[in-house]
């Protein structure tokens, strides 16, 4: 089959960051569907994969962590799905990705592709989805579905991919005040167009912009990017007895004064359940269907940004250099 792998760690300038390759069919195992791969989405977790996990004795290492595609087979355990189904999911960080023709994925973290949108749109939303969702219900315990209080969440880049599909959720499966930080025309425009209530430019004072839109401090913080930099101003807009929640990976993130307020602090990492196989594994199926669902109902919609053409070696690097130049919006999406 076709795929798309490295051999070594290399800039993506270098014209063997990501090569066109060949590759053996996988074999699904017990829990495994065997699906026929029509579109990915590019995600940071690809890049950071590219950029610090050397693939093994020589062999290619093959990334890419969203997928939409059919199953064509199901290994001898599997109770979900059937072949046929049309699926969406995000694989697992310890098993080859989806940037090929065929891939096997654990049934217990595929979801049901939502119908009402095409493989390329739908495409854009399994990782993000998990991330927000969990990072919103599980991790802040924010009450899903409650439209009452009045309290806010800032969330820091809501314009990227996971920014773009929180702001949605917490916008229209909570009660609460939702600010999104962005720092370009462009960007301000699709966090509103996302539902974000309020936006305020990063790149200046956090608690100047918070009481520039009325609310001078907030119960929630989701810093999807830059935590470091911006933790003293976490720490300041925090309400005592708040919540933060962070995905990103700083240097260092001392959260000794946070003690004070009485402050959580939390890390989300959507790769967890198939890193350690945590009991809880098939929560990820029922998220997926759950935002299946729901965008199928017309409360969330897609957050692809931007097609990027056929999936193979020449885009997928255009791909990778868009998300690390900082300036992407939303998802990229290639197919087949």
């Amino acid at each position: 089959m076709k795929a798309v792998g490295f051999y070594r760690n290399l800039p993506i300038a270098d014209d063997e960051s990501l090569v066109d390759i060949d590759l053996p069919i996988p074999v699904p195992q017990e829990r495994d569907l065997l699906v026929k791969v029509k579109a990915v989405s590019v995600n940071p977790a690809d890049v950071k994969q590219r950029q610090n996990s050397t693939p093994a004795d020589g062999a290619a290492k093959v990334v890419g962590y969203d997928a939409v595609g059919t199953v064509i087979a199901v290994g001898s355990n599997v109770s979900l799905f059937k072949a046929g189904d049309e699926v969406f999911y995000a694989g697992a960080v310890n098993r080859p990705g989806t940037y090929a023709e065929y891939h096997a994925v654990d049934e217990r973290v595929v979801g049901r592709k939502p119908r009402t949108l095409t493989d390329v749109e739908a495409a854009a939303l399994p990782l993000t989805s998990l991330t927000a969702w969990e990072l919103l219900f599980d991790r802040l315990k924010v009450p899903y579905g409650s439209k009452r209080g009045d309290d806010a969440i800032l969330i820091i880049n809501g314009a990227g991919g996971v920014g773009s599909i929180l702001i949605q959720m917490a916008r229209r499966l909570t009660g609460l005040n939702v600010i999104a930080t962005a720092s370009r025309p462009e960007t301000v425009e699709w966090c509103r167009a996302m539902g974000a209530h309020h936006v305020i430019d990063h790149r200046q004072p956090l608690s100047e912009g918070l009481k520039s839109v009325g609310i001078p401090d907030v119960r929630y913080v989701a810093s999807l990017t830059a935590s470091d930099q911006h933790r003293d101003a976490i720490l300041e807009v925090l309400k005592p007895h708040g919540a933060m929640a962070l995905i990103d990976d700083p240097a260092s993130f001392d959260i000794v004064p946070f003690k004070r307020k009485s402050l959580s602090v939390h890390w989300e990492l959507m790769f967890t359940p198939t890193l350690f196989q945590t009991p809880d594994m098939s929560e990820q199926h029922k998220i997926l269907t759950e935002v299946s669902a729901l965008v199928e109902s017309g409360v969330l919609k897609t957050t692809m940004h931007e097609y990027m053409g056929a999936i193979n070696a020449a885009n997928l690097k255009k791909a990778h250099a868009r998300l690390e130049s900082g300036k992407g919006i939303g998802k990229t999406v290639l197919s087949y």
